[in-house]
């Protein structure tokens, strides 16, 4: 999974003249990835300002407004990956168009964890 960190002045950058050649490069990502059949999905995420973080203390639910984390980059987006090696997913990530400013987190998923959980 590709974990797509941005700051917030990326985000509210891309306005006017600015955003449709980052659409682009996006597209041409995307495109990339579908033809190499290496894309199975993700989405892009609505602005921290939207997120609801739910934590449990002492049995009672506790709603706090915004992030998890207060952090300078925000995670902006997802893409789930079918590749054949973690060099192979390094170089996806290198690729995305959000790795020239912000940061791609690589992480496997565990699909043991997940057979665990829905057996």
């Amino acid at each position: 999974m590709l974990l797509i960190y941005e700051s917030p002045n990326d985000f509210d950058s891309r306005t006017g003249d600015r955003l449709q050649p980052y659409i682009a490069a996006w597209r041409a990502y995307h495109r990339s990835l579908v033809d190499a059949g290496a894309y199975v999905g993700g989405d892009a995420l609505l602005p921290t300002a939207s997120a609801t973080t739910v934590r449990l203390k002492g049995g009672r639910r506790h709603v706090q407004d915004g992030p998890y984390a207060d952090t300078k980059e925000q995670l902006g987006g997802y893409m789930v990956l079918e590749l054949p090696s973690l060099d192979a997913a390094l170089e996806c990530a290198a690729r995305c168009p959000a790795a020239a400013t912000g940061a791609v987190e690589v992480r496997p998923i565990a699909p043991e964890i997940r057979e665990m959980v829905v057996t």
